[in-house]
């Protein structure tokens, strides 16, 4: 059993994965970001910053959400999100669309590589029997 405090309220609670959050914040949180998302849907052009004092949520925790592509801001709302590989101009996540695609080729190619096996022709490498 894994027991943590919790990174909000300091409570103890069962770690299980993910953040280091008892269920009590996360649900608190979870609440947050519900009203968060309506206010980006009723608002289009709305930014961070406005959205952090609008719903009394911290900027860092707005960013988190965007980054993760829980949450995506319109292009005319001025939200300065660049592309993590090639610095290009983003709504949500970490990769432009260009790069996420690139990376998801070079894994398959990586993956999708045929296993070569080596022959040995060595005539010490062949198969023994035992006498009885």
């Amino acid at each position: 059993m894994n027991v943590r405090n919790c990174k909000k309220c300091g409570r103890l609670f069962n770690y299980v994965a993910g953040a280091s959050v008892c269920p009590a914040c996360r649900d608190q949180l979870e609440e947050k970001f519900q009203e968060v998302k309506k206010f980006i849907q009723e608002n289009p052009g709305v930014g961070v910053a406005e959205v952090s004092e609008a719903c009394d949520v911290e900027t860092a925790q707005i960013r988190q959400w965007v980054r993760e592509e829980r949450l995506e801001f319109s292009s005319e709302s001025g939200v300065d999100l660049a592309c993590e590989k090639c610095g290009v101009a983003i709504c949500t996540g970490r990769f432009c669309t260009k790069c996420k695609s690139e990376m998801i080729n070079s894994m398959n190619r990586t993956f999708a590589r045929p296993v070569e096996q080596k022959k040995e022709t060595n005539q010490t490498a062949r198969m023994r029997f035992l006498d009885n």
